[in-house]
């Protein structure tokens, strides 16, 4: 069984997105997207939540025919349009480009989701990765952190109501001032 890996950018104080749900601080440029890059072609299938899945859904679809697009980002398309996507959520109709919608007990969801696919998986978007990391579920956690302080905004760890113990595995600076930093969870 593969691993269940919450990845996302974060500032320095600890938010993925602003106050108001901008993300125009983040510092991507072709370094950092190919990692992006290498990142989702090693995960088997994308669990996003509702708000998440709008926002990659929003631009990702026609990536690859951005006249502005870089070789990264249009390799990135490619990737995500492929991946199978598994959306959470309780709001929406329906989901499109090799997605899936659901609702209901995330554990239980989870072990079907192994089933089909039984690779390691990525979980994007802070409050779905919150009720996985509340059954102790996340296997690492994935910090990408932009030298910014946003001083408000939804954080990385949303709702955490129990101490997570951790322990680095990995890291690595990129020329932007981004680092990465990789966590495995101790159980």
């Amino acid at each position: 069984m593969g691993k269940l890996i919450y990845s996302m950018n974060v500032s320095l104080d600890g938010f993925v997105d602003t106050v108001d749900h901008r993300l125009d601080w983040i510092r991507m440029d072709d370094e950092l997207h190919t990692w992006f890059n290498d990142e989702a072609r090693a995960t088997e299938a994308e669990l996003y939540g509702r708000r998440m899945y709008e926002v990659m859904s929003a631009y990702w679809p026609s990536g690859e025919t951005d006249p502005d697009g870089t070789l990264a980002t249009i390799e990135f398309a490619r990737i995500w349009n492929l991946k199978p996507k598994v959306v959470f959520s309780r709001t929406l109709g329906s989901v499109a480009w090799n997605s899936r919608l659901v609702d209901g007990d995330v554990g239980e969801i989870l072990e079907a989701i192994r089933r089909d696919h039984p690779g390691d998986l990525s979980v994007s978007g802070p409050t779905l990765a919150a009720e996985f990391a509340r059954r102790n579920l996340i296997d690492e956690y994935r910090l990408v952190v932009h030298p910014v302080v946003l001083g408000g905004g939804t954080p990385y760890f949303a709702d955490a109501d129990r101490r997570i113990e951790l322990e680095l595995i990995d890291e690595r600076s990129f020329g932007s001032g981004v680092r990465y930093l990789g966590y495995a969870a101790r159980r």
